[in-house]
């Protein structure tokens, strides 16, 4: 299964979400990349759009690869603590911990982040590699006690997705093929999503919900 890009990929995740168009759910799409599909999935659900801030933790030894991830409020996971010395881990942690706070400040300038408790929430990304910063979006959720917990991908690594399961009350994923080696593949458009298409999106999906209301 390929994508045509994002929005596409969201498209087809609202189809097999349908069944929770009128739970009026909370999407929580992960930046940035997922926010597009995010604002296109919430649209098609008739539901609300919101971020949620998470980021991975970079090896020492490469940026690209995930040891573990951080919420905005500092909860962190390490997959494999003797990956990297202390230190390195505690210094990545402020790096990305600092990296959070500029991007709610820059995502939601005078706006508290919407709250799940008591709600459907359907976390979104556009694909799980080592499904680290998706384990932390799911416990930052969690936390804030929705009715419902959903993550929703187009694709992901079988053994990520099955990492995930555990922390949602439901798992949307359309291809999990045994061949995976990065989201990008399953993609025909994948270009970088960079911080002004976030803000615009969200304030753009902000601005229709409340000339609608």
């Amino acid at each position: 299964m390929f994508f045509t890009d994002r929005i596409d990929a969201a498209h087809q995740l609202a189809a097999a979400l349908d069944t929770y168009r009128d739970a009026h759910p909370l999407v929580l799409a992960i930046p940035r990349g997922a926010v597009p599909m995010g604002a296109a999935l919430a649209e098609a659900l008739h539901g609300d759009l919101d971020v949620v801030l998470v980021h991975k933790l970079c090896a020492q030894w490469s940026p690209e690869y995930a040891i573990g991830a951080i919420d905005e409020h500092g909860w962190f996971f390490v997959r494999d603590a003797a990956a990297d010395d202390a230190a390195w881990i505690e210094s990545e942690k402020r790096r990305q911990l600092a990296t959070l706070h500029a991007r709610r400040a820059l995502y939601s300038p005078g706006r508290a982040p919407l709250d799940a408790r008591g709600r459907t929430a359907i976390v979104v990304d556009d694909g799980l590699a080592t499904g680290a910063t998706m384990i932390a979006a799911l416990h930052a959720v969690r936390a804030q006690a929705p009715a419902r917990l959903i993550c929703a991908v187009p694709v992901a690594a079988p053994e990520s997705l099955a990492r995930i399961e555990a922390d949602a009350d439901a798992v949307v994923c359309l291809h999990a093929p045994p061949g995976f080696q990065a989201v990008g593949q399953f993609y025909q458009q994948f270009g970088q999503v960079e911080d002004d298409e976030v803000v615009d999106c969200l304030a753009r999906f902000r601005a229709d919900r409340d000339t609608a209301s």
